[in-house]
């Protein structure tokens, strides 16, 4: 009983209060809002008060330095016990993702085209460009004028260099073409690639082209070549041509897709081959409706795209290469 009052003479360590700096202050004083990098989230600070550019993976990061929340990133003050007051921005532990049959982890950067940096985030991938043009301070010399002080005046030269400098990226949807439906500006990106070099595949697009006049995902399936061990074989190539645009197959047939047989048989048109170094693509199509019948399930409808005309061509790209199309204007 004689030692029962010493614990309480001296706290214990693991009691110790360790004090926490005061990052946020109110009333709210910020800076200008400042010009973040492209791929870099301007968001309010951990404060509530102030715009800020967000730290990014392996940066520092506090209460008042936020992670950048649109790429699943976390402060992680595990390093910094007993105080956690500062951290390092690390990624949540999410979904990869896949592109053109490569798999990414999440958080990984990668380039899969010159033009372009990407980003998997929780499944999602996004992409910036790489160059980014160089902001003058003052692009032009300012001089004050008596009718119109503080205009800036520029000789054809900067003018040049300024639109040097500047690019825009094309817009995500584009007109297809521009039509007035029932107050409805329908608008839409092209039909992408087909997923299949042979046999049924699925191409997509993203359009408003409905009775909400809502932007939706569409799919629809492409038949561009039928999978023939030697196609070569079945088209015949005119003599002093090296290129047949279109072929069709003697017999009208069925088409099958996942098990599943159309009720019809169809004649489609094929895309051709070349003997040299060009590939045959799709120049004109219309949309049909097939409907398939499945062995004890009952039937079920498909959009598809008929193939009217295939046109060769030099530039060849990979199916569901979503970078075939983009350029930097």
């Amino acid at each position: 009983h004689s030692h029962a009052g010493k614990p309480r003479d001296k706290p214990s360590e693991t009691s110790e209060v360790h004090e926490r700096k005061e990052l946020c202050h109110w009333p709210c004083r910020c800076p200008p809002v400042p010009s973040c990098t492209p791929g870099v989230s301007l968001v309010k600070d951990g404060c509530g008060c102030c715009k800020v550019c967000a730290k990014q993976s392996g940066e520092t990061c506090n209460e008042a330095d936020i992670c950048d929340p649109h790429k699943g990133l976390y402060c992680d003050y595990s390093e910094d016990e007993p105080r956690y007051e500062t951290g390092v921005c690390a990624y949540l532990i999410a979904v990869g993702c896949e592109l053109n049959g490569v798999y990414y982890l999440n958080g990984q950067t990668f380039q899969p085209n010159p033009l372009y940096k990407c980003l998997c985030v929780s499944g999602a991938i996004g992409c910036t460009p790489v160059f980014t043009p160089k902001l003058a301070a003052s692009p032009c010399t300012r001089v004050t004028d008596r009718k119109k002080p503080g205009q800036p005046i520029c000789g054809l030269g900067q003018h040049k260099q300024l639109q040097s400098t500047n690019y825009r990226l094309m817009s995500a949807y584009r007109s297809l073409p521009l039509v007035l439906k029932k107050k409805c500006l329908v608008q839409g990106t092209p039909w992408t690639p087909c997923s299949r070099t042979c046999g049924i595949g699925i191409s997509s697009r993203v359009t408003n082209d409905n009775t909400k006049c809502e932007m939706k995902k569409e799919k629809r399936l492409c038949f561009i070549q039928p999978c023939l061990t030697n196609i070569l074989k079945t088209i015949k190539i005119p003599k002093g041509k090296t290129c047949q645009p279109t072929f069709q197959l003697p017999t009208a047939e069925k088409i099958v897709f996942s098990g599943c047989s159309t009720t019809q048989s169809y004649k489609l048109t094929f895309c051709g081959v070349c003997l040299d170094k060009r590939c045959c693509i799709p120049n004109k199509s219309k949309m049909i409706t097939v409907q398939f019948e499945c062995p004890s399930e009952g039937f079920f409808k498909w959009k598809m795209m008929w193939i009217t005309s295939c046109v060769c061509q030099r530039s060849c790209s990979a199916p569901g290469d979503v970078f075939s199309e983009l350029t930097i204007l």
